[in-house]
């Protein structure tokens, strides 16, 4: 039977076999006091530019349609697109009990670094820490109130941000974005490795730019080549939640500040996936 540890004796010879020795130890932080979120999702992949914020802000605007109360947490801390795709402006309030995010149109909340520059082009200049640390504060500084489902829009890679999630944060799962490229089993198996390794479960994949549609006959154009996501996907044992076109529509919206009004009929089979 294994001994437990006494902190008052402990030593190398008294340790042998303590039942504590072997547990990996719990870096999560709380949430601000004023906060009850009941499931949080991130949106990863192995490299930038393959539409991450758009499936992000995607899957929040299906899920707010449904009723649940959703928010975003802008991890891309040098690169954030969030605020710009629904329109938000002007600096995020706070008082005593924390920072209070902005809410968009169709009742999303969303906090981003954005939100506390002196304007939306002012480049942040930080050392890798530091930015992982003000991804840990929007957690725990941040006044979510009530959410149900609260989607983290992150940096590309594997680098400090992802880990700073992956291990502050009560991450129910990920779902990885990738495009159809011949590189992209590299991509998807780099972010799938990373949740392996952090014991995170992987919710599925999205496909982005996988086709483009002949406004004339109709037809499926695949300008990046054939897609593999589905063998990929067979290889590990992970669902394929969704295949987006390129849709000239919604990268108006997007420029506009109206993503609010997009509503991705291609990620009908995401929801099913995400924790009930």
């Amino acid at each position: 039977m294994a001994k437990e540890c006494n902190s008052t004796t402990c030593d190398k010879t008294s340790c042998e076999g303590c039942s504590q020795k072997n547990k990996p130890q719990d870096l999560r932080v709380a949430a601000n006091a004023m906060s009850d979120v009941k499931h949080v999702v991130g949106v990863v992949s192995g490299k930038g530019g393959v539409g991450k914020s758009f499936v992000t802000a995607s899957l929040a605007n299906r899920m707010a349609a449904k009723g649940f109360r959703v928010g975003i947490l802008d991890a891309d801390i040098t690169g954030p697109s969030i605020p710009k795709m629904y329109g938000l402006k002007g600096a995020a309030q706070a008082d005593d009990n924390g920072i209070y995010p902005m809410v968009t149109e169709n009742g999303i909340k969303v906090i981003s670094i954005n939100l506390m520059l002196p304007t939306e082009d002012t480049p942040v200049i930080w050392r890798g820490p530091i930015l992982a640390n003000m991804v840990k504060q929007f957690w725990t500084d941040v006044i979510w109130d009530q959410i149900d489902y609260l989607f983290v829009d992150m940096p590309p890679g594997t680098g400090d941000v992802p880990l700073t999630v992956f291990q502050s944060l009560p991450v129910d799962g990920i779902v990885i974005v990738s495009s159809p490229q011949d590189l992209v089993k590299m991509i998807v198996k780099k972010a799938y490795n990373m949740a392996e390794m952090m014991k995170i479960p992987v919710l599925g994949i999205v496909e982005n730019y996988s086709y483009v549609k002949c406004p004339d006959c109709g037809k499926e154009i695949k300008i990046f080549g054939e897609s593999h996501i589905d063998e990929i996907a067979a290889e590990l044992n992970v669902p394929v939640l969704g295949k987006m076109p390129v849709e000239a529509e919604f990268a108006e919206k997007a420029d506009a500040g109206c993503f609010h009004e997009v509503m991705n009929v291609y990620l009908e089979n995401a929801e099913s996936h995400l924790p009930a």
